[in-house]
């Protein structure tokens, strides 16, 4: 048995197992109303953000009371294990030549305050390819139709379409999710949204009297509804995987189940919220990077876009007091300065990637 094969199987293992002692193999509609919540452990995802995806995920407790484990939905499981069964391979290969693409969507969609994890999104629309194009029209990775494409802001004539400029829809693509949350309100729904359309996802609200999207799926359209489950499915195996290692903002960070004690003995919290940087904090307060990312995990990515819970030594708490404005001045400057070369940096990622693909180190 090859290295490759045997590394597979033992990637598959705790979903397989899950699935055996579960004994609940239904069909797909019959498994939304009736999976239950028991043996999820198995499943457990580190540090996902429930203000955002609060239907995907179900928050449970630890002892720490600091942001917590959370499962997989139930509802969504058969939809995961059916998905890693059909992509598995094709997404971890995803996961190292699409690395620039990636990284250039996350810093898009935290400059729009939206949660960088709708980077998937362009994966179940067009695989991150720029010249995909549907037989309705929808054209670049972000799958925009013309007259979309028009209203936010691009060119699209029969000599020059901005659609499939990676930049600059992808720009598009965020005002457009942004706008969608600001009329829903709810994750799920905008990814039913975006692909069917606002109007049929308030019609299905109205038919179900429901918001809840397991609740009013089946007033969708049967590819709206399946989009989302794609979406879910793509999400948990490129972030999931059943571990407790994520990747957010262009890094993998260090998610702790349940906190060291005696790394948490002596802390303290404040609310915090704004553009801080995770390096920037650590380095004013004299921190080791690594202590500060354990005691605050995904901070980079949930402290732009909504209150932050932040722990600290109690005498660097105090430092933090006393240089706050100074800290995220210093924060926003950095961030500034790397975007500044934002786009020229994303060109130089993909010309490298090229030159690797013409010696056959990857294929896309």
């Amino acid at each position: 048995m090859s290295m490759k094969l045997f590394s597979n199987i033992l990637a598959f293992m705790p979903l397989c197992i899950f699935f055996l002692i579960s004994g609940r193999v239904h069909a797909q509609q019959g498994l939304d109303d009736n999976v239950s919540r028991q043996g999820m452990s198995s499943l457990n995802i580190s540090g996902k953000d429930n203000d955002h995806f609060s239907n995907l995920f179900v928050q449970t407790n630890n002892p720490t009371g600091d942001p917590g484990m959370s499962t997989l939905n139930p509802k969504a499981i058969p939809f995961v294990k059916d998905y890693l069964d059909d992509n598995y391979e094709r997404l971890q290969h995803m996961k190292g030549w699409g690395d620039p693409y990636f990284k250039l969507i996350e810093k898009i969609l935290i400059r729009y305050n939206l949660p960088p994890e709708l980077k998937y999104l362009a994966v179940i629309e067009s695989d991150l390819k720029s010249a995909a194009l549907s037989w309705a029209g929808a054209r670049g990775p972000w799958q925009l139709m013309p007259e979309t494409g028009r209203d936010l802001g691009l060119k699209v004539t029969l000599g020059h379409d901005e659609r499939i400029d990676f930049y600059k829809s992808t720009h598009a693509a965020a005002k457009y999710l942004r706008d969608l949350y600001g009329e829903l309100g709810d994750w799920l729904l905008v990814i039913a949204a975006y692909n069917g359309g606002q109007a049929r996802v308030e019609s299905a609200i109205r038919k179900s009297g429901s918001r809840d999207f397991w609740k009013l799926q089946y007033s969708l359209p049967p590819e709206s509804r399946n989009h989302v489950k794609k979406f879910i499915a793509t999400h948990y195996i490129m972030e999931g995987q059943g571990g407790i290692t994520t990747t957010g903002a262009g890094e993998k960070n260090k998610i702790v189940e349940t906190a060291d004690s005696t790394l948490i003995a002596g802390t303290v919290t404040r609310q915090i919220s704004g553009k801080y940087r995770s390096s920037i904090v650590a380095k004013s307060l004299g921190m080791d990077i690594a202590i500060f990312d354990l005691l605050n995990p995904r901070f980079n990515m949930l402290v732009t876009i909504q209150e932050y819970t932040l722990r600290l030594p109690a005498e660097k708490m105090e430092i933090f007091n006393s240089n706050r404005l100074q800290i995220l001045n210093e924060s926003v400057q950095f961030i500034l300065n790397g975007q500044a070369d934002e786009a020229e940096n994303f060109k130089q990622d993909i010309r490298i990637l090229d030159l690797k693909k013409a010696g056959g180190n990857t294929r896309l």
